[in-house]
Parts: structure tokens; C-alpha cells; sequence
């Protein structure tokens, strides 16, 4: 609790950080260097790599599209109500839907015009600040491999789950610097904030949790938590 706590703080402080240093204007020199970096030298309409490589990341960034993460969270969803923890999925569905608002709110809070350096490589009509692709990947990967690394027993297990949400969340957000869609504080800013929402959330599900308010994950019926045992 206390590491998760520390955790908490010094993602908050970040997005602070990064939030201020784009109110205050000092982030843009950064920004543009970094978003050209991605560029072929000498023609800024054509992403850096060979075409196969552009097209990869159209298909990274779609990982993190509202459709797609929203088809993913109905179908986890899906399966924990048939396995009796519709409390369980009732907690997901909130931590995703809750985060979804969260991330709308804040783009019309802070309203972050788009980039103009490039041709956008992907349809966009919202505003830029922060990445709602990558804030949203990092709440949605990062809670459901929360979810089930909480069931397994092999440590190795619960690292590589961990570690796959949350390459998808890196790769999904520099996937939306390379196509042009948004400035890299955008995609900081929204790494900081998914992992902030994903964090809390999983802490309150933890409390509920022990408190009996929401099913165990690691329970195959929620019966079997008040069961008396007959073995001896």
C-alpha cells in the first residue's frame, strides 16, 4: 500500500509537471524536435521508415481506439459475469467507463490544439491534451493485466503481464507521435494519467475486496469464500 501510494504521487507529479510546462509554452521546442525526429529528413509529409513501418503503427494505434478498447472491456466483461464476479465487472466496466469521462474532460478543459507541423496520419476531432489513445490504453491494459495477475500464482506470470500492458501502452502512444496526431507531451501527460486512474481504481477494488463488498478474483465460486471447510 505504501509503495502503491509513492507510486500515486509521483505519477500525479509528473502529469503536473508536464502540464504546466505546456500552459507555460516551454514545452513546444522540445515537442517539435522530437515529432520531426519522426520525420524523413528534408520532406515532413513522410513518416520516417519504410511503408510496412507505417502501416504498423496504423494498426498500433488502433489498439487504442474507443472501439476497440470497448470491445475488449465488454468481452472481459462478459466472461467474469459468467464466472459468477459480475461484482468483479461491474468495478471494470466503472474504471473504464469513469476513465473514458475523465479523458473528455480534460481535453476540453486544457483544449491543446492539435499539430500542424505534419499531414495527420489518422482522422482525429478532438483536442490533443492529453492523449486520450494513450491514456485510455494504459487504464484499460494496464487494469485488466492488474485483473489477471491477480489470479496467478507463478510469479514469472504475473511480470509478463505487466510488462506486456504496458508495452502496448508505449508502443500505442509513440504510434500517435509518428502519425503525426499529437505532441509528445500530449502522449506523457497520458501515460502518467491512465497509470494514475489504473492505480487508483485497482487500490479501491483491493479494499473492496477485503471488505467483502466485491468478489475474489482468485475464487472459482464466491460461494466457496463462505463455505465453512470439512476438511480436516
Amino acid at each position: 500500500m505504501l509503495l502503491a501510494m509513492f507510486l500515486l504521487a509521483g505519477l500525479a507529479w509528473i502529469f503536473i509537471w508536464v502540464t504546466g510546462e505546456v500552459i507555460e509554452g516551454d514545452s513546444h521546442g522540445f515537442d517539435e524536435r522530437l515529432l520531426m525526429s519522426m520525420r524523413t529528413p528534408g520532406d515532413q509529409t513522410d513518416p520516417l521508415g519504410p511503408h510496412w513501418l507505417e502501416e504498423l503503427m496504423r494498426d498500433i494505434t488502433g489498439l487504442g481506439g474507443v472501439g476497440v478498447l470497448t470491445f475488449i472491456t465488454l468481452v472481459v466483461a462478459g466472461f467474469l459475469v459468467l464466472e459468477r464476479k459480475a461484482k468483479v465487472a461491474l468495478v471494470v466496466l466503472v474504471t473504464i467507463g469513469s476513465g473514458i469521462a475523465l479523458s473528455l474532460l480534460m481535453k476540453m478543459g486544457f483544449d491543446r490544439p492539435r499539430p500542424d507541423l505534419v499531414p495527420h496520419g489518422s482522422y482525429v476531432y478532438t483536442t490533443s491534451f492529453p492523449s486520450g489513445h494513450s491514456m485510455m490504453s494504459a487504464v484499460v491494459y494496464l487494469s485488466l493485466a492488474s485483473l489477471l495477475a491477480r489470479v496467478q500464482k507463478n510469479r514469472k506470470a504475473k511480470v509478463y503481464l505487466i510488462a506486456v500492458a504496458m508495452f502496448l501502452t508505449i508502443a500505442i502512444g509513440i504510434s500517435r507521435v509518428y502519425m503525426g496526431v499529437h505532441w509528445p507531451t500530449d502522449v506523457l501527460a497520458g501515460w502518467m494519467a491512465g497509470a494514475f486512474w489504473a492505480l487508483l481504481c485497482y487500490m479501491v477494488a483491493r479494499h473492496l475486496q477485503h471488505t467483502g463488498s466485491v468478489e475474489q478474483e482468485g475464487l472459482d465460486d464466491p460461494d466457496e469464500a463462505r463455505a465453512p471447510s470439512t476438511v480436516r
